[in-house]
């Protein structure tokens, strides 16, 4: 699988997280370690980045790219992406998009450590967040 990061989301990206490490795609609709919003209503078009410090074995499916990136996303974030994936910014946010539209106009950006990801508590987290779900 292909993506293609424009320059102004690479410089974004670039500023926010270590790009050397780990990073990975994947949706932000409560279905993954990683969400922290959700809902029947975010299934398929809440995305994130999330930069780690350690591969997660359940992101193997690697998103090509001509940045030298370490990008991946998992075989059940991978049915939501299609053809001509970009990532691009755009009014100031990370917008992720394909041959078939706007996918995201304002992809999540999050750093986990190993440690850090291992201590939290998704369902306290998403219990605190209670009214940005739906």
């Amino acid at each position: 699988m292909q993506i293609k990061i424009k320059d102004d989301a690479k410089a974004y990206l670039e500023a926010h997280v270590d790009t050397t490490g780990i990073l990975l795609l994947t949706t932000d609709d409560g279905s993954n370690r990683y969400s922290t919003l959700g809902g029947s209503c975010a299934i398929g078009n809440k995305f994130q980045v999330v930069a780690l410090t350690e591969p997660d074995p359940a992101y193997q499916v690697p998103l090509d790219n001509a940045d030298g990136y370490q990008l991946f996303t998992s075989k059940d974030d991978a049915i939501y992406l299609g053809n001509g994936l970009v990532l691009d910014r755009a009014h100031n946010q990370l917008a992720l998009h394909d041959d078939s539209g706007m996918l995201d106009s304002a992809v999540g950006l999050v750093t986990y450590t190993a440690e850090e990801k291992s201590k939290l508590d998704l369902k306290k987290e998403m219990q605190t967040l209670g009214t940005r779900i739906c």
